[in-house]
């Protein structure tokens, strides 16, 4: 009967033991897919960079949408000149995405915070005045960029640049973390990211030593 017993117990532990071993993969699986997060002076890296090529105030501006408002790339591709620029050539403080235009089928509101509506105005001002209709961000044929072409050209400017495991998503994830760093809580950070659960806002967070050793000085 204790043979039995063991035997069982042997099983037990092995189904545990493989459990967990599985668990811990997929966590180490989705952790290594994970984009990059870039430090403050890293951004400045790529927006360095991005000065010796091609349309470098074009593309600094769509980088910045997505470090300082938190944009998806799909959503910087399909942002139309008047979510952006108001009637009177002004930047507005907010974008209205619609349904359409962002991940889930669910409109949402983006804010603009002073300094990218700065970058904005500069970019603006150096591109023809455009439909309101017309895209924000047009190919040298004037036409509109697809995700995917949006999505190479940034993840090109991240390796040009040298930012290794950046993609066209480390804006976005940046965006929530060093927020994160300063001390907004989650609530408001999956607001601002336009979240449905709270847990997918945390998987965004990427934690850093100086978050661990900054929470530990509050004791």
């Amino acid at each position: 009967m204790w043979q039995k017993l063991v035997g069982i117990a042997l099983n037990r532990t092995h189904n545990i033991r493989n459990t967990t071993a599985s668990v811990m993969s997929r966590t180490k699986r989705a952790k290594m897919k994970q984009a990059a997060t870039l430090t403050a002076e890293q951004l400045q890296q790529v927006l360095k960079y991005c000065e010796q090529k091609r349309a470098p105030l074009r593309n600094q501006t769509i980088l910045l949408l997505t470090h300082w408002a938190g944009l998806r790339i799909g959503e910087v591709t399909a942002l139309r000149w008047s979510d952006v620029v108001a009637a009177d050539g002004t930047i507005r403080t907010e974008i209205r995405l619609s349904s359409a235009q962002t991940k889930g089928s669910r409109g949402g509101i983006v804010l603009i915070p002073d300094r990218l509506r700065h970058a904005l105005a500069v970019y603006a001002l150096s591109v023809p005045r455009r439909q309101p209709n017309a895209p924000l961000f047009a190919t040298q044929r004037s036409a509109g960029f697809t995700a995917n072409t949006l999505t190479h050209i940034v993840n090109s400017l991240y390796r040009g640049a040298g930012i290794h495991g950046a993609t066209s998503h480390s804006g976005r994830r940046s965006f929530i973390t060093n927020l994160a760093e300063r001390g907004v809580s989650a609530r408001v950070l999956m607001s601002l990211c336009r979240h449905r659960n709270l847990s997918t806002t945390q998987r965004y967070i990427d934690i850093k030593p100086s978050m661990l050793r900054a929470a530990v000085e509050l004791v």
